[in-house]
């Protein structure tokens, strides 16, 4: 008996060398935890925080390269026919447009079509005529020349002008106007948010842009060349002026 009970005295002390190792585990898990949770907190408080702001920033300038659309639209009973009354008349437009001195570069076919017309009046409606369109895309260095590149195509056989725009061949010095503008803009903005929400504005995060020319297009009717065909007039060209303009997002640090 005596044996036995003095046999169970070491397993009790490692019993209790073992609950004092696990609670000093648990003690320094429980610390662990605690400096965990205060960098959490830390985390939490260095949240960076930012002000959105869009700026828009415009300018005007005086266009020198044109683009106009012209055309050539042809009716025959046949397709054949159609397709080849377009043809004709599209290599006349092109060779005076050549021989006014446009590159061959800057003339690109843009629309080839050939489409049947049906009489709705009839059911079902059959095909009486076939109607082909052939479309160009005239690129005119010049601003001063356009009128004489409208006219010629016109005396020419074109009679169809599906629109004028006009643009800025080198935008670089405007957009820079633009951008500058647009910053300013946005900072300007900034400043008065920043000023009426009680905070201070200490750095930019991210800046993104967008934007472009914004060509000016003047669409011609077939009936208004008509007129101007039949009275001999020539055609009035207004380039006026376009408008470049650069859209700018930006998101400051604030305190």
């Amino acid at each position: 008996m005596n044996n036995s009970l003095s046999l169970s005295r070491p397993n009790l002390r490692w019993l209790a060398g073992g609950l004092a190792v696990g609670l000093l585990a648990a003690s320094m898990m429980g610390s662990g935890v605690a400096t965990t949770q205060a960098q959490s907190s830390t985390d939490a408080d260095e949240t960076l925080r930012t002000l959105d702001v869009d700026g828009v920033g415009r300018v005007n300038a005086v266009p020198d390269v044109a683009d106009v659309s012209i055309g050539v639209v042809k009716q025959d009973k046949e397709a054949g026919g159609a397709s080849s009354k377009a043809a004709a008349a599209m290599d006349s437009v092109v060779t005076a447009l050549l021989a006014m001195g446009i590159d061959e570069k800057d003339i690109q076919t843009t629309n080839l079509s050939l489409n049947p017309r049906y009489d709705w009046n009839q059911d079902p409606a059959p095909i009486v005529a076939w109607e082909a369109n052939n479309m160009v895309s005239v690129t005119v260095r010049d601003i001063d020349a356009v009128r004489d590149v409208v006219d010629s195509a016109t005396d020419a056989g074109a009679n169809q002008i599906n629109g004028i725009s006009f643009r800025v061949e080198d935008p670089t010095e405007a957009q820079m106007l633009a951008r500058s503008s647009a910053v300013a803009d946005a900072r300007a903005k900034a400043d008065q948010l920043a000023g009426d929400a009680g905070v201070t504005i200490i750095g930019i995060v991210t800046i993104t842009e967008s934007g472009g020319q914004q060509p000016q297009p003047i669409y011609m009717a077939r009936n208004e060349m008509a007129m101007m065909d039949s009275a001999g007039a020539s055609t009035p060209v207004m380039p006026g002026e376009v408008e470049l303009s650069v859209n700018v997002h930006i998101q400051y640090e604030i305190e």
